[in-house]
């Protein structure tokens, strides 16, 4: 199905506004819109498309830019990336000197202590939505299963597993 370009940018646009705590904590909608509902991408190009983004320099929201080539062309990339960077950029201007003007306040303090397991929350979930996107064989769920232990049980420097992962996935 052919995406209707002002429908795609609106709902990135929209996305912005409730991507507290970054565009990885709007992943899982980022995908279900994409992939579940419109079949635009796989959950394998959702996955490398991440995957891209993370390992170049520069925002991790590039994901979105990629998406938004791959579905729309070069306007799509151009309207997605505008739409999800333009109005949280300028809320984040507004609100931040409002912010800082009430900073010793006991409710702002209230918000900002509320808002941190939201972000939590939803960073966790986009992490389950792109681990499900690529560990189709026992193997890939192992290895996930057995680095999300290390991270949480261990100081090992991440690159360790990266390179663990990629040696991991030679052999295999």
């Amino acid at each position: 199905m052919a995406p209707d370009f002002s429908a795609l940018v609106a709902h990135f646009t929209m996305l912005s506004l409730m991507a507290v705590g970054g565009v990885n904590a709007v992943m899982p909608e980022i995908h279900r819109y994409v992939v579940e509902s419109h079949g635009w991408l796989t959950s394998g190009q959702f996955a490398a498309f991440y995957a891209i983004s993370q390992a170049a320099p520069g925002p991790n929201a590039l994901v979105v830019t990629l998406i938004g080539l791959q579905i729309s062309g070069l306007p799509g990339a151009f309207g997605v990336t505008l739409g999800m960077y333009g109005p949280s950029s300028i809320l984040a201007y507004q609100v931040g000197g409002w912010a800082e003007r009430y900073a010793h306040t006991r409710w702002l303090k209230a918000v900002r202590s509320g808002l941190a397991p939201i972000t939590v929350g939803l960073v966790l979930s986009s992490g389950f939505i792109l681990a499900r996107a690529v560990d189709s064989s026992w193997h890939g769920i192992a290895l996930t299963a057995v680095t999300v232990l290390l991270m949480l049980r261990t100081t090992l420097n991440p690159l360790w597993l990266i390179g663990a992962g990629a040696l991991f996935g030679l052999i295999i």
